[in-house]
């Protein structure tokens, strides 16, 4: 039976150089790369023929070990300083004796100020077409914050001017500060972290992002898309105080509000309180006034409706009609006169004329109306002697009564 290769069972293991030795062998094989980076702890001794420096990823919380001669760093472009952006050539290495991997370079060269712009207007579209910068994601600032967070540099000019201007303003206000680097490879996860740490904050009405002005090396961090995608998703309203005017760095843009420096901010938060007294006392004047001026205006818009005859003298307008009312009764009272006289006159003649006409005015000259008397049928004016025969019942109507007869029959004479 054939034994089983090193390093396949726990019977047959690799010792600890044989791991080692094959590690670097196939290290070895990798070629050189590119690579960039922030340089931090850069640890630089007299006399010792190696520079050990740590090339940190300004983006994500990972790095790398790199190692190069005294003569490169005193050679470099640029002075290499704790938070220089540089691109560096090296080639992969692993130290057997300590099982540590690290970049021997073999090349610094300094990023310029016109790659790291077209970097950051680069980063700037990328978010802008993300929607980062949409006014209408834009939080409103409370009127009167009670808490203010505020991260900014310890002991900075920025933080004391914000808290000193803020606290002129308001006394009341009250501060929660995160002091954190504000430059520097360590800048962008400490200001990110005390970020969450005052959005989570129940009591920070708002959050200040406050420091001076600087290069726009230093002023790196504050374009860095890790802090401006945390800034993007605070829900506490956030203010960028950079001090910076020829270029704005991106988390201008991103945040809520845009000040341009640590003093503008504390104004732009905190009312004045001076100010605002002054304006509530011209509010107050200005509505006292208002209402002089009101009640001035209806008191004379009375006066002029009391001066109006009908409301000077309410009876006037009755007085003035009576005459005309008592004229107006008597022209009543003689046209119905006149209408009556006129009718009765006219009555007076209709009933002469009637009188005159009538039955009565001839019978009293002496004439007669003779009827005819039937019980079976109505009473008939005899206008014939062929209608009373002998015998028939008669009535004489004469002018002052009538008589009953009897006729005799036709008779012959005048």
């Amino acid at each position: 039976m054939t034994a089983p290769a090193a390093g396949n069972s726990a019977e047959n293991p690799f010792p600890v150089r044989a791991v080692a030795i094959r590690v670097k062998g196939w290290i070895d094989r990798l070629g050189s790369v590119w690579v960039e980076g922030q340089l931090t702890q850069i640890n630089l001794r007299p006399g010792v023929r190696t520079v050990f420096m740590v090339l940190r990823d300004p983006a994500a919380d990972m790095s790398l070990t790199v190692t190069c001669t005294p003569e490169l760093v005193a050679g470099a472009p640029v002075k290499l300083t704790e938070g220089t952006q540089v691109v560096v050539c090296g080639k992969p290495n692993f130290y057997t004796a300590r099982g540590t991997f690290s970049l021997r370079l073999s090349e610094i060269r300094a990023v310029g100020i016109g790659e790291l712009l077209a970097r950051i207007e680069r980063l700037r579209r990328l978010l802008d077409a993300e929607g980062l910068f949409d006014p209408r994601l834009k939080r409103p600032l409370p009127f009167l914050p009670a808490t203010i967070g505020l991260i900014t540099g310890r002991a900075s000019a920025a933080e004391r001017d914000v808290m000193t201007v803020a606290g002129t303003r308001w006394p009341a206000v009250r501060f929660a500060v995160r002091n954190t680097a504000v430059q520097g490879p360590n800048a962008v996860a400490q200001i990110v972290e005390a970020l969450r740490d005052l959005d989570a904050d129940p009591a920070v009405d708002v959050i200040v992002l406050a420091r001076g002005g600087g290069s726009v090396e230093d002023l790196l961090p504050f374009s860095d898309e890790t802090l401006c995608r945390a800034i993007a998703v605070c829900r506490t309203p956030v203010v960028s105080a950079v001090g910076h005017e020829p270029d704005n760095p991106l988390c201008d843009l991103v945040a809520d509000l845009r000040a341009a420096t640590p003093t503008d901010a504390a104004k732009k938060i905190v009312p004045d309180a001076a100010a605002e007294q002054a304006l509530v006392d011209d509010l107050r004047r200005r509505s006292a006034q208002a209402v002089r001026n009101w009640v001035v205006r209806e008191e004379r818009v009375l006066a002029q409706l009391r001066s109006r005859p009908v409301l000077a003298d309410p009876m006037r307008a009755l007085t003035e009609r009576t005459e005309e009312v008592g004229r107006a009764v008597a022209a009543v009272r003689r046209d119905i006169v006149r209408l009556i006289t006129v009718q009765s006159e006219r009555v007076g003649h209709l009933s002469a004329r009637l009188a005159t006409l009538g039955p009565a005015a001839t019978l009293a000259r002496g004439y007669a109306v003779v009827q005819t008397v039937s019980t079976d049928r109505p009473a008939h004016v005899l206008r014939s002697v062929q209608d009373a025969p002998a015998g028939t019942p008669l009535r004489i109507r004469v002018a002052d009564g009538a008589i009953a007869a009897t006729s005799e029959g036709h008779t012959d004479g005048n």
